[in-house]
C-alpha cells in the first residue's frame, strides 16, 4: 500500500505543479537555512575528545589574590613556580605543562628563508594524554625531558612540506637556531575546538606543526606567542627573573581515569595552595579549581555567540515555512473533497486516507530536502560572507549533513501534514456526494 499511496502522492504533485513548487521551494528554502546554521554550530560545539573528555582536567591555581582575579576566578593559566611543584609532585597517573613556544625554522633548501611553525612545547605524556595519532615514529621518551634533549615531533603538513612527505624520522629540523632530532610525524590532527589550548591562538586555529620538550624549550629561553599575564607585578628583567615571578603562561592538564581520582587530585591541589599560604606566598585561603574539557570548554565559552544566534533565527524561519506549507497543504487537500468522498464511498477507512495524504506530504517533502541539500551546499559555500573565516572554514557538506537534510525536509513536510490530514479525513462523504 505504501507504493500505491506514494504514486497517488507524486500523481497529485504533477497535477498541480504552482502550488507543488511553492511548497516544495517553502520546505527546501526553510531546511537549507536552518542545515547551514546548523553545519557552524556542530562544528564549533562538538565535543573534541569524547573518549575522554571526563578524564581530562586543566589545573587552575590562584596566585594573584582575591583583589586581582575575575569575579573570585583563578587564573586561567598558572604560573612557572606552580607548574613546576605540581609536575615533581606526579599525584596524576599522567600530566603535562604547555605553552605555544614562538619558533623559527629554518629550511633545508638553499636560500630558503625562515618560516613560523605553530608549535608547543609540552612534556611527553601529551601525546598518549591527547591520543595523537602517528603517522611515523612516535613521541620522544620521558627520559629525553629530563635529559632536556633536542627532539621535536612534526606535523604531516610540516612534513610534506619539509621532506615531500617520506619518513623523516631520525632528521633534523632546525628550529631557532638549533638542530633537532624529529622520532615522530603526526597524522592529521586537529582537535575543534582547540581543547588543550583556546586561550593563545583561538579555539578554532590551524594544526599544530612542532611539538618540543618543554624542559628543552625553557633551556632555550623560548618565549610564549601566546598569553603572559602579571597584574601589577615588576619582576625585574632575564629569564630567570621571569621564570620566578607570579606571571602566568603556563597550561598544566593532568589525567585523571576514575571518579576517585579526580576527587583525590582536587584534595591535592587545595592542600597544595593551603601549603603555599603558610609559607606567606598565597595571602589568601585556598583557591583552586580542576575542569574536565567540557567544563573547561563552557568556561572559556569557546561557542561563538553569533552562531547561536543564527541558529534560532534560522530555526524560527523553519517554523514560518512550515506554517505556510500546512495553509498549502490545507488548500490542496480540500480541493480533493470529492475525491476522498469516492475513496470512503468504496470502503477505505479514515487510517486510509491519513496514511495516504501523509505519504503525500512526504514526497513533498522529500523533494523540499533534494532542493535543500542544493541550497545548503550554496550557503556552506558562501558562509565567510557572514562569519569569521576560522569558524567559515569548518562548515562541510558531508554524508551526514546531506542525510540530516533530507532527513529535516521529509519530517518537516509530513509534521506539516498532520493538520490538513486531519481535516481532509474528517470529511462526511455522505454530503458531499449528495452536494455533488
Amino acid at each position: 500500500m505504501f507504493a500505491y499511496y506514494l504514486q497517488l502522492g507524486l500523481r497529485s504533485l504533477r497535477r498541480n505543479p504552482a502550488l507543488t513548487a511553492l511548497m516544495v521551494i517553502a520546505i527546501g528554502v526553510g531546511v537549507a537555512t536552518s542545515m547551514t546554521s546548523y553545519s557552524i554550530f556542530r562544528a564549533v560545539s562538538g565535543n573534541p575528545i569524547p573518549q575522554k573528555s571526563s578524564q581530562l582536567f586543566v589545573v587552575q591555581v590562584d596566585n594573584y589574590g582575591p583583589q586581582k582575579n575575575d569575579n573570585g576566578e583563578p587564573p586561567q593559566e598558572i604560573d612557572y613556580t606552580d607548574a613546576m611543584a605540581l609536575f615533581r609532585a606526579q599525584k596524576a597517573p599522567r600530566q603535562t605543562v604547555l605553552y605555544p613556544a614562538l619558533l623559527s625554522l629554518l629550511p633545508g633548501e638553499p636560500g630558503a628563508t625562515p618560516i613560523r611553525p605553530a608549535g608547543y612545547a609540552v612534556y611527553a605524556d601529551a601525546f598518549s594524554m591527547f591520543e595523537i595519532p602517528f603517522l611515523y615514529g612516535g613521541p620522544w621518551s620521558a627520559s629525553d625531558d629530563q635529559n632536556r634533549a633536542t627532539v621535536a615531533v612534526i606535523g604531516r603538513e610540516l612534513n610534506e612540506r619539509l621532506f615531500h612527505g617520506a619518513n623523516s624520522v631520525g632528521r633534523q629540523v632546525r628550529l631557532n637556531g638549533h638542530d633537532y632530532t624529529i622520532t615522530g610525524v603526526i597524522d592529521t590532527w586537529n582537535p575543534t575546538p582547540r581543547y588543550f589550548d583556546p586561550i593563545s591562538s583561538g579555539p578554532f586555529g590551524d594544526a599544530i606543526e612542532v611539538f618540543i620538550p618543554m624542559s628543552r624549550a625553557v633551556d632555550q629561553q623560548l618565549i610564549t606567542r601566546g598569553n603572559t599575564n602579571c597584574p601589577g607585578e615588576n619582576y625585574g628583567n632575564g629569564w630567570d627573573a621571569f621564570l620566578r615571578s607570579g606571571c602566568t603562561w603556563l597550561l598544566y592538564w593532568v589525567e585523571l581515569p576514575s571518579a576517585a581520582e579526580a576527587t583525590a587530585y582536587r584534595q591535592y591541589l587545595h592542600g597544595y595552595a593551603q601549603d603555599q599560604q603558610r609559607a606567606g606566598r598565597f595571602g589568601w585561603a585556598p583557591n583552586v579549581r580542576l575542569r574536565n574539557v567540557s567544563q573547561w570548554l563552557d568556561y572559556q565559552r569557546v561557542i561563538p555567540p553569533e552562531t547561536t544566534l543564527s541558529l534560532y533565527v534560522s530555526l524560527g524561519f523553519l517554523l514560518i515555512c512550515l506554517v505556510n506549507t500546512v495553509g498549502l497543504l490545507l488548500a490542496k487537500f480540500m480541493r480533493r473533497a470529492s475525491e476522498i468522498s469516492v475513496r470512503r464511498a468504496l470502503g477505505a477507512s479514515r487510517r486510509d486516507i491519513h496514511a495516504q495524504f501523509l505519504v503525500e506530504g512526504g514526497a513533498v517533502g522529500l523533494a523540499g530536502g533534494l532542493l535543500g541539500v542544493l541550497l545548503t551546499g550554496v550557503g556552506v559555500w558562501s558562509i565567510d560572507l557572514l562569519f569569521d573565516p576560522q569558524i567559515a572554514r569548518l562548515a562541510r557538506l558531508d554524508v551526514s549533513l546531506v542525510a540530516c537534510t533530507v532527513g529535516a525536509a521529509i519530517l518537516a513536510a509530513v509534521l506539516a501534514s498532520f493538520y490538513p490530514t486531519w481535516r481532509a479525513a474528517q470529511i462526511q462523504p455522505a454530503w458531499q456526494l449528495k452536494s455533488n
